[in-house]
C-alpha cells in the first residue's frame, strides 16, 4: 500500500498545493468542496453528496453491504496572513492553511484512489465513507462547528468505526503518536465582567474599584488547577484577554476577562466552571459584582483502544516498529471528538516537520510541512480501512 501511495505522490502534492493556494475559512469552503467532489467524480465508483453540514462533502464507496468505516479530513483554513514565501502561498489575503488541513484533504483524496483499487483487486466487502469536513477551527453563528453539523446531516449514520489523522509540524516526518483513551481535551470558554461604581482617580476612597478587585480574582483563577482540581487530573484555566479603562485619572466601572478551560474528565469539566464562578465571587465582599458567561465547546476526544491499535499496527507494518512513539496527548481540542461519540474511533498524530530545520509551528504565518508525509498518511489510512473490511482486524464483540 505504501508503494502504491508513493506512486501518487506528485498528484497528492498537486492537490495539497492547490488547496493551500486557495484557503477558505469556516463554512466558506466552496472552492475546496468543489475540488474534492470533482476529484472523487474522476476517481469513480463513489456516491457523492455535497452541502453536508453546510459545505462538507461525503463520498461512499463499497458494496452496499457489510461493515462501514469512515475516514475524516478537515478542509478549513485560518484567518492568518501567510509569510512563507513559497510558490504555493495563499492568494487569499489574510487567510492561510496554517494547521495542515490542506494536507489532510489531499491525503483523503489519495485514500479514495488507493481503496478503489483495493475493492477491485482484493474483493473487499463493506463500505468506506469519506468525510470532508468544514469548520474544524471555528463555529457558526449558533456556536456549532463542522463535525456536529455533518452528523446532523447523517454523515455518521451506519458507521461502525471512524479514523482520522492530524499532521504535527513539530515531529519528525513519518513518526506517529497516539494513545488509547483521551486524545484531545474538552474546551469551554468563559467571559466575565467585574463591575463596580468606578469614579475619579483622585478620590479612590469614594469609589469601588474593579481593577483593585482584579488582583485577588486573578490569584483565585490561577489557583484553581493548583489547589482545587485533583492533581492527577489534567486541567487548564488560562486567561487570554483582560480589558479595562480609558484614561489615567478615571477608575473604570468594569473589567472584562476572557479565558479558556480545558479538561479530559467530564466531572473535572463541570468543576472548572463552578470554580471559575467561585473565584469571581471574591469581588462581592469587596463591594463589586460580576457577570459570567460560559461557552460550551468541543467534548473531550477518545481513542478507542481497538481502533487505535489498528492504526499502530498498520504504521509499524508499513514503516517500522520505531515509527510509533509513546507520547501523551496534549490539551488541544478537536471536533473529531463528536464523531468518536457516534462510533468507535481514533485519531493519530503524524510527524510532518519541514526538512529545512526551521520551527514552523501550527497557527503561525510561516507554518508548512514536509510533503513526503502525504503518501505516508494516505497509505496508513487506506491500509487500516482495507484491513477492517477484509476482516483482518475487528472490534471487540
Amino acid at each position: 500500500m505504501l508503494d502504491k501511495a508513493k506512486a501518487l505522490s506528485s498528484e497528492l502534492v498537486r492537490l495539497r498545493r492547490d488547496i493551500h493556494r486557495h484557503p477558505e475559512l469556516k463554512f466558506q469552503e466552496v472552492r475546496t468542496a468543489r475540488l474534492v467532489a470533482d476529484t472523487l467524480q474522476e476517481i469513480g465508483g463513489i456516491t457523492i453528496r455535497t452541502g453536508v453540514g453546510k459545505t462538507g462533502v461525503v463520498g461512499d464507496m463499497g458494496t452496499g453491504h457489510g461493515p462501514t468505516i469512515a475516514i475524516r479530513a478537515d478542509m478549513d483554513a485560518l484567518p492568518i496572513l501567510e509569510q512563507t514565501g513559497t510558490e504555493y502561498a495563499s492568494v487569499n489575503d489574510g487567510v492561510m492553511h496554517a494547521c495542515g488541513h490542506d494536507a489532510h484533504t489531499a491525503m483523503l483524496l489519495g485514500v479514495a484512489h488507493l481503496l478503489k483499487n483495493s475493492f477491485a483487486d482484493d474483493g473487499l466487502q463493506g463500505n468506506v465513507r469519506f468525510l470532508f469536513q468544514p469548520a474544524e477551527e471555528d463555529t457558526d453563528e449558533e456556536g456549532v462547528s463542522g463535525a456536529p453539523r455533518m452528523i446532523e446531516d447523517g454523515a455518521m449514520d451506519g458507521v461502525d468505526a471512524v479514523i482520522a489523522l492530524h499532521v504535527d509540524a513539530g515531529l519528525e516526518c513519518g513518526k506517529l503518536f497516539s494513545r488509547s483513551g483521551p486524545s484531545s481535551a474538552a474546551v469551554d470558554t468563559f467571559k466575565a465582567w467585574l463591575t463596580a461604581s468606578g469614579g475619579h482617580g483622585a478620590y479612590p476612597h469614594k469609589t469601588t474599584d474593579p481593577i483593585w478587585m482584579l488582583g485577588p480574582v486573578l490569584m483565585a483563577l490561577h489557583g484553581i488547577v493548583a489547589r482545587r482540581i485533583d492533581p492527577m487530573e489534567p486541567a487548564v484555566v488560562s486567561l487570554g484577554e483582560v480589558h479595562t479603562g480609558t484614561t489615567s485619572n478615571v477608575i473604570p466601572h468594569e473589567v472584562y476577562l476572557h479565558g479558556t478551560l480545558r479538561s479530559f474528565d467530564p466531572a473535572v469539566r463541570e468543576q472548572l466552571i463552578v470554580e471559575v464562578e467561585r473565584a469571581l465571587s471574591i469581588v462581592r465582599p469587596l463591594g463589586g459584582d460580576f457577570r459570567l458567561e460560559i461557552g460550551r465547546g468541543y467534548p473531550a476526544g477518545w481513542n478507542d483502544a481497538a481502533v487505535n491499535s489498528w492504526l499502530h499496527a498498520t504504521t509499524k507494518d508499513l514503516l517500522d516498529s520505531d515509527a510509533v512513539m509513546d507520547k501523551p496527548s496534549g490539551l488541544g481540542a478537536e471536533d473529531f471528538a463528536y464523531m468518536c461519540q457516534k462510533a468507535p474511533g481514533a485519531m493519530i498524530m503524524i510527524g510532518a516537520a519541514p526538512p529545512d530545520g526551521i520551527k514552523r509551528a501550527h497557527h503561525t504565518n510561516i507554518f508548512d510541512i514536509d510533503e513526503q508525509v502525504l503518501p505516508i498518511g494516505a497509505a496508513i489510512l487506506a491500509e487500516t480501512a482495507r484491513r477492517f473490511l477484509a476482516g483482518e482486524v475487528s472490534l471487540p464483540g
